[in-house]
């Protein structure tokens, strides 16, 4: 078993670009049902990954800041309040199943950062339980 038995790959994810605002990070959070989103620079390259605790936070830390005026913040500006690290595609399946105890996803990317997919906590317990032997 490797990581890549486990990759819920980047066309079925969906993630922000550095560009993006924070009016379209909440569109794309409420859309996905996700509590976390990764974002990626214009390259493809894994930058970080935003969460809903990140835009609460912007919002009430930010005097005159309301949903008409979100589309005014750009997401890198945004301070994370959590690092979610990502994991090399070829690494051991202990790195990533370390960073799942702790995130539910683990971003995956390859050997120069581009960012692959992610592996979702819930498909690596949904797999150990269906191979769980006494």
């Amino acid at each position: 078993m490797d990581i890549k038995s486990f990759l819920y790959p980047k066309n079925e994810v969906s993630y922000l670009m550095t560009s993006s605002n924070m009016k379209e990070a909440m569109d794309k959070l409420e859309a996905s049902h996700y509590t976390a989103i990764p974002i990626l620079d214009e390259k493809g390259l894994y930058f970080g990954t935003l969460s809903e605790g990140d835009l609460l936070w912007k919002l009430k830390d930010t005097p005159g800041l309301d949903f008409d005026t979100m589309h005014e913040i750009p997401v890198i500006s945004i301070k994370k309040r959590m690092k979610v690290e990502c994991v090399e595609i070829s690494a051991d399946l202990d790195d990533m199943l370390a960073l799942a105890a702790d995130q539910n996803f683990v971003p995956v990317v390859d050997a120069d950062r581009v960012f692959l997919g992610i592996i979702r906590r819930k498909d690596i317990i949904a797999y150990y339980t269906r191979n769980i032997v006494d």
